[in-house]
Parts: structure tokens; C-alpha cells; sequence
């Protein structure tokens, strides 16, 4: 009964997807023959006898649903159709798409799983040795605040430009994958990291580690029993992780003109290229639901005869301040705060000063190309961005806790909504409401709230096979006095610290639609846009981007160290 609840899901939500991309031409209201006009060729007249011309060649005035009834049947007998705006088949191209964007994330993984090692080799040590705390973490927000199109950028100007060992562009082997790699690895593995080290942290907390300590068991067996332990809890993650790198390889792909599937997907929304881009979303979606699946089997097969069993031994509740813990969130608040007040009184729109112009007393962090105040532009789009930023990563936060409680009835709908990055969203939502800053807000936690969803569900799991959570209903406590008092409290801690650390990565979506014409309208100050505007002068006028690339990396560590501050250990 529960798989096929769970597959049923699944189909379901990739129906209802498909269908949704089915009717996006006519979901904007606009014509879909003259936006195709306009992909096609900028300069053509579109003269009523050329827009005739073109629907009638390909069918727009049967409407969406056929069109989308003949797609599907092409597709069972593998022909995914031709481009509206080429004319050349589709599957072949994004076949050959899917396995550069493949090739691409299963190096990234590897760097990521390389960082996500050596930030939680600390806290093993610290395990074994007994002094178990939680950590601060950072470095792990530190490294996941980091843009990917800012650090694509950073690792192709020192790589590429100064240094010269990697080229610049394109895709031609692995010497080509190098920098690429690391910009998608390098906030893997701070996320990854961050996770894996609470996991790490709260399996050295069960007391079976003392026992087998005092048993004499070797050091190697401790740390893979340790792993072991802390894989099931981070498995769905891992897999929702493999699958959101395909969505941020869009940036890195554009950054280095890479033929993947996500600047293909991208290409094709944007010229309204329906069956290609049906065919790289359904691609992006098969994807997701592979690795969701393989993730949960793999989780059952090494934790499956515990969780049958009610045997899950359950950790205790407090932990070891970590030293520094409480100046870190200060400091960083502090910094933050001080630069607002210090960019509020500053005009953020008026073109006053020299283009570019270096950092000085009178700029403290110099001038954009236009010549407006860097310091008034980041102080004024702290704070649009962060309050959206918080408000969704609210939102994010409630959807997931309340959707992971059903992990079965949602498993759809969390891979689908995890494997559609939000420059996808933001196009459909932008295409229904038009761009908006809410609009943009929308798009952000439709695909924002995936990962807290799976994290939900995995911990939930875990609690519920707890033997004093079993015996709770034979001492006459109810289901949801037993989910008010003692699952949610369990819970609460975890998902809030991934909340904060998923907090600047939503800022940056958020700003980053606001850049490409999905939110809010320039010349409104945005800290993506900023950023964006900032990177083609990097080489000449590094200020554009380390100044707003600094405030969002400020946002991050004080997101996840204000929340990691813990409690005391008690006595064993």
C-alpha cells in the first residue's frame, strides 16, 4: 500500500507538471506565434499573413491539449518532435545535453562530498574523544552563501585570465570540467557539510558509542558505525542535492558556455520552444524521481530492519556550547546592521559619481559603472531582500514540516518541486501574473521548501520508530497529543537551523529574478542585480562585487550561527 501511494504521487505530479508547461504559451495571454516570430527572427515584420503562417505550421489554433495528446504520442515511440525554432529533432540534442549536465554534477558531488569531509572530520574527532558539541558552522555557511555565478566568475578570472591553466570556455574534456566543477561543488559541500556534521554530532551522542568505546572496538569501526548511523538521515538530502545542482548548472553552464541540459531547458523556455522545452523538463523530472528513489531504497536497505523494528535509539536533547559560539551571530549581526545604517541615508538611484569610480572616504565601497553609491545600493537592497528572503524561508519552513509528516502522499511534489530550479518557476509565474516582486516570492517557495520537506520526513521516520514514541498509544496518549508534545519539539531544532542555512540561498533567487526581469522593476537596488551588474567589471572594478557578495556571505554565517548556539551538556 505505501509504494504505490508514493508512485502514485509521483506520476501525478509529473502529469501535472507536463500539462502546466503544455499550455505556458497560452497561459501569458500573449500570441505564441509572435513570441515564436520573435525567437526566430527579431528583425521580421509580423504581418497577420506571417503569424497565419506559422500556426497553421505547427498547429497553435488546435489549442494546447492537442498538441500536447500528439507530443505525448510521438514520445511513446521516441520521437520527442522538432524545434518550434530550429526545425531539428529534439532527443538527440538533449540526450547529448543530459549527459554534459551529468558528467558536470557527478564531478561537483565530488568536490562537494570532498568539503562536506573535511568539515565534519572536527566533530568525529571531538565524538570519539567524548566532548560531542554542536558546531557553529561558519565555514559551511560560508561556503553555501556563495553565488554560483559569482564564484563561476571568481574561479574564471584567477583560472582562466590571470593564471591561465584552464580555458575559458566550452566543453571539451576534463581540464574544461575544472572550474566549473568547483563552482557547483564548493556550496555543495558547505551545505552538505553543515548537515552531515549535525548528523555526525547527534549520532556521538547515543550512548551505544560509549558502550562500544569501553568494549575496545577500533577507532575504524567507531567512525564507519558512526557513518552508518548518520547516513539515513542525510541520504534524502544527498539525493534532493544531486538533483538541485542540475538547476543551479544553468548559471555556471551560461558562465562558461557550456552545451548542458539546463542552458538548453533554459534557452528553450525563453524563445518558447514547447517541445523541447517539455522534453528537458520531463528529462529534468525522471531525473529527480531516479535519484529520490534510489535515495529512500538505499535508506531502507541500511536502516530498514531498525525503523520496521522500533529499535531507533534516540539521542539526548543538549549540547556542548561551542566555543565562540555566541560572539560569532554577534559580530556578524553587528557588521550587517552597521552597514545598512551606514548605506540607508545614501542615495541608491542618482548617477552622482564618476563610473567606477575606486573606493574613498566620501565611497566606502566605490562606484557602480553608472556611477551610483555601491554602499547606498547593498544597504537599500538588505533590506527588500533579506525580509523577503525570511518571509519565504518562513514559509519554506512551515510547508515543509507540515508536507514531510505525510513523506508518502508528497514524494511527488517534493522531487518535482526540487528538481525545477526557480529561474523555471519564476518563468511560469511570471507568464500567469506577469513580473512582480511577489510573483518572484511565489516562484522562490514553490521550489524552496523540497529539501525541508525531505529532511522532515527522514527525522520523522526516525522519531516515530523510537521505542518510547511506540509505546506511547498503549499508555493512552493520542496521535496528536503524541505529535504536539513529542514529535514538533524533536523536530523543531534540526529543521530551523536547515531553514536559516537555506535563508541566503533564497535571497539570491529571490534577487537573481529580480535581475533577469522577474521582480522587482529597475532601477530598484537588489543584491543579485547589483551583483550581476557588478561581474562584467570584476577584473577593472572588483568593489561592484565584493561589497554585495560580502553582505549576502554576512547574511549567511549569522543565519546559521545565531541558531547553532547550544545549550549545554549535561552530566553523563
Amino acid at each position: 500500500m505505501c509504494f504505490p501511494l508514493s508512485l502514485l504521487s509521483r506520476l501525478l505530479a509529473l502529469c501535472g507538471v507536463v500539462a502546466l508547461v503544455g499550455m505556458l504559451p497560452w497561459l501569458s495571454g500573449k500570441d505564441p506565434a509572435l513570441a515564436l516570430l520573435r525567437a526566430r527572427s527579431g528583425d521580421q515584420e509580423a504581418t497577420p499573413e506571417t503569424l497565419d503562417a506559422i500556426r497553421q505550421s505547427l498547429h497553435l489554433d488546435q489549442g494546447p491539449l492537442p498538441l500536447l495528446a500528439a507530443w505525448l504520442r510521438g514520445l511513446l515511440q521516441g520521437d520527442a518532435g522538432r524545434s518550434w525554432v530550429s526545425g531539428q529533432p529534439v532527443l538527440p540534442g538533449m540526450v547529448q545535453a543530459t549527459g554534459v549536465s551529468l558528467t558536470l554534477m557527478a564531478l561537483a558531488m565530488s568536490v562537494g562530498l570532498v568539503i562536506a569531509l573535511l568539515i565534519c572530520l572536527p566533530v568525529v574527532r571531538a565524538g570519539l574523544a567524548g566532548r560531542v558539541q554542536r558546531p557553529v558552522g561558519a565555514l559551511a555557511a560560508t561556503l553555501t552563501a556563495l553565488p554560483e555565478f559569482l564564484l563561476a566568475s571568481l574561479l574564471l578570472l584567477v583560472g582562466a585570465v590571470w593564471l591561465r591553466l584552464f580555458p575559458p570556455f566550452g566543453w571539451s574534456g576534463l581540464h574544461t570540467a575544472v572550474l566549473p566543477a568547483l563552482a557547483l561543488g564548493i556550496p555543495t559541500g558547505g551545505l552538505l557539510g553543515r548537515l552531515a556534521s549535525d548528523a555526525v554530532a547527534r549520532a556521538c551522542q547515543e550512548r551505544w558509542l560509549v558502550t562500544w568505546s569501553m568494549a575496545g572496538i577500533s577507532s575504524r569501526a567507531l567512525i564507519l558505525a558512526i557513518a552508518r548511523r548518520a547516513l539515513p538521515e542525510l541520504l534524502p538530502q544527498l539525493g534532493l542535492v544531486m538533483i538541485a545542482l542540475t538547476g543551479a548548472a544553468v548559471t555556471v553552464e551560461k558562465v562558461f558556455a557550456i552545451p548542458g541540459l539546463g542552458r538548453a531547458t533554459l534557452g528553450a523556455a525563453a524563445a518558447q520552444d514547447l517541445p523541447a522545452l517539455q522534453t528537458g523538463l520531463l528529462i529534468l523530472l525522471l531525473l529527480a524521481f531516479a535519484l529520490g528513489m534510489a535515495a529512500t531504497a538505499l535508506r531502507h536497505l541500511l536502516f530498514g530492519p531498525a525503523l520496521r523494528a522500533g529499535e531507533m535509539p534516540a539521542p539526548p536533547v543538549a549540547w556542548a556550547r561551542p566555543r565562540g559560539g555566541r560572539w560569532m551571530p554577534l559580530a556578524c549581526g553587528v557588521a550587517l546592521v552597521g552597514l545598512v545604517l551606514a548605506g540607508l541615508p545614501r542615495d541608491a538611484l542618482s548617477p552622482e559619481h564618476l563610473r567606477l569610480a575606486p573606493p574613498s572616504w566620501s565611497l566606502p565601497f566605490g562606484a557602480d559603472a553608472t556611477g551610483r553609491d555601491v554602499l547606498a545600493r547593498v544597504a537599500h537592497g538588505a533590506l527588500q531582500t533579506c525580509f523577503s528572503a525570511l518571509l519565504v524561508t518562513l514559509a519554506c519552513l512551515a510547508i515543509g514540516l507540515v508536507t514531510g509528516l505525510f513523506p508518502r502522499l508528497f514524494a511527488g511534489p517534493i522531487e518535482i518541486a526540487n528538481a525545477l530550479p526557480p529561474v523555471m518557476a519564476g518563468l511560469v509565474v511570471a507568464a500567469v501574473s506577469g513580473p512582480t516582486p511577489e510573483g518572484a516570492a511565489l516562484a522562490v517557495l514553490a521550489v524552496s521548501w523540497a529539501p525541508l520537506a525531505a529532511h522532515s520526513a527522514a527525522l520523522v521516520a526516525e522519531i516515530g520508530a523510537q521505542p518510547h514514541i511506540r509505546m506511547l498509544p498503549l499508555v493512552g496518549v493520542g496521535r496528536w497529543r503524541s505529535l504536539w508534545r513529542y514529535m514538533l519539539p524533536a523536530l523543531s531544532g534540526p529543521l530551523v537551523r536547515h531553514a536559516m542555512l537555506r535563508l541566503p540561498g533564497i535571497a539570491l533567487a529571490l534577487a537573481s529574478l529580480g535581475f533577469l526581469g522577474l521582480g522587482a522593476p529597475p532601477p530598484l537596488p537588489e543584491w543579485g542585480r547589483v551583483l550581476a551588474e557588478g561581474m562584467p567589471y570584476l577584473e577593472r572594478a572588483p568593489w561592484t562585487v565584493l561589497a554585495p557578495g560580502g553582505a549576502l556571505v554576512l547574511l549567511a554565517v549569522l543565519a546559521v550561527s545565531w541558531v547553532g548556539v547550544g545549550r549545554g551538556q549535561p552530566a553523563p
